[in-house]
């Protein structure tokens, strides 16, 4: 019998986590699962799906499924719904969390550059979510995780593109939040600060850099996919029933200081 207190249980529910091969993704899949979600997680990479879905199966028994898909593909977000409720009947928690970034100066952004971001980071979610919105309103409910960011909310240099896809997504989750809610369904973000995955490991690898971030966050650290799971994982939960419209920083402080 699970020792997972029921407010936060998960058992019995199905989660769609997008970009869930490798970094972020990853973490809030193995959060997800460790509370009980059966998943699907879906990526461009079957090498690395595979190997994501076969490391959270056996450390958890739960039920992984994995689906290879470009999400700014023309009919993508559709096709990627229906394939989550062809494989386990139901859908109850989407967390969009795919993403792209092109570190440019914003005097030297392509048009071509830029549709790439949107169409991923913006566009994408706002599909994805349309299609499993419509599924967890035929149940009752559901819960739609978004994956914001400082830039939402602040000015990053060299991040344009990628700053006007998140900041649309910030707009996006509270008109969703509000629309949606008589249909019983939630619908929060989740703002990372400064972790370390693939897509920011450029970052990290500039000493001085580095050294300047950890000097801005109150805690002294950068984070981890896990810090990014455990928020995503409360905000699938009964806990946060009540909760909607609203975005979590999990920054080490960065935001308060």
């Amino acid at each position: 019998m699970s020792t997972i207190p029921s407010r936060f249980s998960l058992q019995g529910k199905v989660s769609l986590v997008t970009g869930g091969g490798r970094g972020l993704g990853q973490g809030i899949a193995q959060a997800l699962a460790e509370s009980g979600s059966d998943l699907v997680i879906a990526a461009r990479s079957e090498e690395q799906l595979a190997q994501t879905a076969a490391d959270i199966s056996s450390q958890t028994g739960v039920r992984v499924e994995t689906v290879v898909t470009d999400l700014a593909a023309p009919g993508a977000p559709d096709a990627l719904v229906d394939e989550a409720l062809g494989r386990f009947g139901r859908l109850d928690v989407l967390v969009n969390n795919a993403g792209m970034n092109v570190r440019k100066p914003f005097l030297e952004i392509t048009p071509e550059e830029y549709d790439r971001v949107l169409a991923l980071n913006l566009k994408a979610v706002y599909f994805t979510s349309q299609k499993a919105a419509q599924e967890m309103a035929s149940r009752g409910g559901g819960k739609i995780i978004n994956l914001a960011s400082l830039s939402s909310v602040m000015g990053i240099a060299n991040i344009s593109a990628y700053g006007a896809s998140k900041g649309g997504v910030l707009a996006f989750t509270k008109a969703l939040a509000v629309e949606l809610a008589p249909l019983g369904i939630t619908v929060n973000a989740v703002a990372p600060g400064y972790i370390r995955t693939a897509m920011t490991d450029d970052a990290f690898q500039d000493q001085d850099r580095y050294a300047w971030m950890v000097s801005r966050i109150p805690l002294g650290r950068t984070g981890e996919p896990w810090d990014i799971g455990s928020a995503a994982a409360f905000l699938a939960s009964p806990a946060a029933d009540y909760l909607t419209g609203e975005v979590i920083y999990v920054d080490g402080g960065w935001m308060a200081a």
